[in-house]
């Protein structure tokens, strides 16, 4: 679906919303009261500025008894068969913060890989599936990225442990290129990235990833992910908490220029060790 057909069925869930919620005699106040979101949270619901999590959708559709309608609808626009059932949400908000800022330990953010890179990744955690599953992931993730080359792309600060340059995915010249990918958005100023070098020790996060999002007419959203799974979390006190975390481990990074040397570096590396073999 296309952003702006989406953006036109996000508003049509939030003029149904509207339009049931008056005819069931609610307030805002009063509906969010009862569904546990506050009357604001409804508000920006129906005016489409921020999209409701499934259980707030189904506690609407049981409070409002419109026989499971918003749950059906919110699962056509937020559930896509190229993203975990766990990450569609977050593709959602991604399409709509303003500010995007994340630690990732491991491997490349999905905002930053390469078609090579992320084939590479796809095929690694599904070994044994189709290649055109494979090419329906990649082209999600590269669908994805394309909010970093838009007018109005989001800030996106990035942190990446430095296992995440040093670890090979896919062949030599695939990682190479994919640092070289990371580097030249940097310098273009379309992104800042920084490197957690090993020399730092115990990491103020040391499992998952993290990912806090900002956006102009709703609280900021954090984001964090373990193995098959992912935590969308809207409480104020725990991304609270997760912004401390992140800032703590922006502080201990390299700077962005010292990051990108390395980056560069490890790149030179990695074409050298593809140019003998």
């Amino acid at each position: 679906m296309a952003n702006g057909s989406r953006q036109a069925a996000w508003e049509f869930f939030g003029t149904e919303l509207k339009r049931r919620r008056e005819e069931a005699g609610f307030t805002q106040a009063e509906l969010g009261s009862r569904v546990f979101v506050s009357g604001g949270y409804i508000g920006q619901f129906e005016q489409a500025i921020r999209k409701p999590q499934l259980d707030v959708a189904q506690r609407i559709d049981g409070l409002l008894q419109t026989d499971g309608f918003f749950e059906r609808l919110w699962r056509k626009l937020i559930d896509d068969h190229r993203y975990a059932e766990y990450f569609a949400a977050v593709v959602e908000l991604e399409r709509q913060a303003i500010s995007i800022t994340e630690f990732a330990p491991l491997v490349v953010p999905g905002l930053l890989q390469t078609p090579a890179y992320a084939r590479a990744i796809t095929r690694a955690t599904n070994p044994f599936v189709s290649a055109e599953y494979v090419e329906d992931k990649v082209n999600a993730r590269m669908e994805r990225s394309r909010i970093l080359a838009d007018a109005t792309r989001p800030k996106y600060w990035a942190v990446l442990h430095e296992s995440v340059l040093r670890t090979t995915v896919g062949e030599t010249v695939t990682m190479a290129e994919q640092l070289d990918r990371i580097v030249a958005l940097a310098r273009e100023w379309a992104v800042m990235v920084q490197v957690l070098p090993f020399s730092v020790g115990a990491c103020p996060l040391p499992t998952g990833t993290l990912k806090l999002m900002e956006f102009e007419d709703a609280p900021p959203t954090a984001y964090t992910e373990a193995v098959f799974s992912g935590n969308l979390l809207d409480d104020p006190a725990l991304v609270k908490r997760a912004q401390g975390a992140y800032d703590l481990i922006r502080a201990a990074a390299l700077s962005p220029e010292a990051s990108l040397t390395l980056i560069e570096s490890v790149a030179e590396d990695r074409r050298r060790c593809a140019s003998t073999t």
